[in-house]
Parts: C-alpha cells; sequence; structure tokens
C-alpha cells in the first residue's frame, strides 16, 4: 500500500532532531505539506529533493512558553494555508533525583509540565477549535512513552506524569470529538536512539537499555516514522483513541 498525503498539510513539534525530524522526512517524502517546529536548532535537511524543499516550512517557538506556542500554531496556519493534522512530537527529560533541593525539583517538574503536557493541550485546543469552526476533520497524534503505562525510574518522576497526561488527554479528545471528524492517537515508544535518550543512557549505561528489549538493537527514529504517516493519512481513523506501542517489545499491553 503507498500512503500518499498530498494535499495534506501538517504541524510536527521538535523536528530538528530525533523522532520528529525523521517524522518530517517520511511525511514530506509522502507529498505532505510540513511545518516544522524548531526551539533552539533550526531545522535542516541534506537530502530533499526540490518538490520536498518546496513543501517544507519551519517556525520557531519555545513551547514551554504559552505565547510561543500559540503563535506557532497561528504561523502554522498562516505559511500551511489549513491545517490537517496536528503531530506533538516535542518533549524534554529531565533528571531530577528526589534528594535535590525544593526550588530544584519544582523548577524541572514545572518545565517537563510546560513542554511535554501544557503545549500539546494548547496546540491540540487550537486545532480542534479550528477544524470545529471551519466543519473540517482533522487528526491529532501525540507522542507519548511507554513511561506514561509502566512508569520510569525515581529520576524522571515528571517526564513519566506528563507523558501520563498526554494519553489521557489524547483519549479524552478522541472521544470527544469523533462525530466531527476529528480523530486522535497515541504513539508509545520505548528508548530510541537519540540525543534526548543520550543522557540516560549515559547513566545507566546502554547494556540496561539493552536487557530491557526483546530485539536485538535499539529503535531508531525512523522506525516510528511508517506508522505515524499511515495514521496522518486518514487510513486508520477506526483506531480513534488508541495506543500504538513502538517499545522493542519492552512493554506489552
Amino acid at each position: 500500500m503507498q500512503i500518499d498525503l498530498t494535499g495534506k498539510s501538517i504541524l510536527v513539534t521538535g523536528a530538528s532532531r530525533g523522532i520528529g525530524k525523521a517524522i518530517a522526512r517520511q511525511l514530506l517524502a509522502s507529498g505532505a505539506q510540513v511545518m516544522a517546529h524548531y526551539h533552539r536548532t533550526p531545522v535542516s535537511f541534506d537530502d530533499l529533493s526540490k518538490t520536498e524543499q518546496s513543501r517544507l516550512f519551519t517556525g520557531q517557538a519555545d513551547l514551554a512558553d504559552a505565547q510561543q506556542t500559540i503563535r506557532l500554531f497561528d504561523l502554522a496556519n498562516k505559511q500551511l494555508g489549513q491545517l490537517d493534522v496536528l503531530i506533538n512530537n516535542a518533549g524534554i527529560a529531565l533528571a531530577s533525583p528526589l534528594t535535590e533541593a525544593d526550588e530544584d525539583f519544582l523548577q524541572k517538574w514545572q518545565a517537563t509540565m510546560a513542554v511535554n503536557l501544557q503545549a500539546v493541550a494548547l496546540l491540540c485546543r487550537l486545532a480542534v477549535w479550528q477544524w470545529l469552526k471551519d466543519s473540517r476533520p482533522g487528526i491529532i497524534i501525540n507522542i507519548a512513552s511507554r513511561a506514561a503505562f509502566r512508569g520510569d525510574t525515581a529520576d524522571y518522576l515528571a517526564y513519566a506524569a506528563s507523558k501520563g497526561g498526554v494519553v489521557s488527554l489524547t483519549r479524552s479528545l478522541a472521544r470527544a470529538y469523533g462525530k466531527q471528524n476529528i480523530a486522535a492517537f497515541t504513539i508509545a515508544p520505548g528508548f530510541v536512539s537519540t540525543d534526548m535518550a543520550a543522557d540516560f543512557i549515559k547513566d545507566y549505561g546502554e547494556d540496561y537499555v539493552k536487557n530491557d528489549i526483546a530485539l536485538p538493537e535499539l529503535t531508531r527514529p525512523q522506525d516510528l516514522a511508517p506508522l505515524i504517516t499511515l495514521l496522518a493519512s486518514g487510513l486508520a481513523n477506526h483506531a480513534t483513541g488508541g495506543t500504538f506501542d513502538i517499545n522493542a517489545g519492552s512493554y506489552v499491553h
């Protein structure tokens, strides 16, 4: 089956590296228009065709800032002409031992919630409101985590809690707006070989991570992109509300 996203306009947050970049690359290859969000590092692809390059737009925002998050959504609508699919991929994972100072723990907790949950909720709200106003269908794909279901280590309580909130948010949207042709899906990766996972691997060791999975190698960013492309196409809308585990068999529920 060929997935053709020609005519689809898609916002991907956190698209300058890792999972988000792999998603954006696959969406462009499948014919979509893509607004690729970044925070500090501008989005750059070395291997796009001229046609793909013409369908790539970029937008900068600090998703910890609510006003910047709202402006990103407005920019996406302006650049793309319309928004068909929202993919909330951006996230942070800050180590926060229980033994650290109260103010440090709270600062990291609030920063994690702002990026991983508040920004996701804001963008979902804006997208749904726009689709309802225009009487148009829409698709939301939120990247959560295996940690939302099985928990994480004690140093990453905020990360696990924030991703649990993403799962509940996504399921609620799917149930609330399905009759209006708005679908919402959760992707729950395990460890993915990205820069964000590098700190955890540095602290705990690669053997700790690999011993937890059923496959011989860590999941790569490009391993998530095909399923996300399928969900973005609208061909799987009857799976709305569903969670898709991509964790190399490390957690099955």
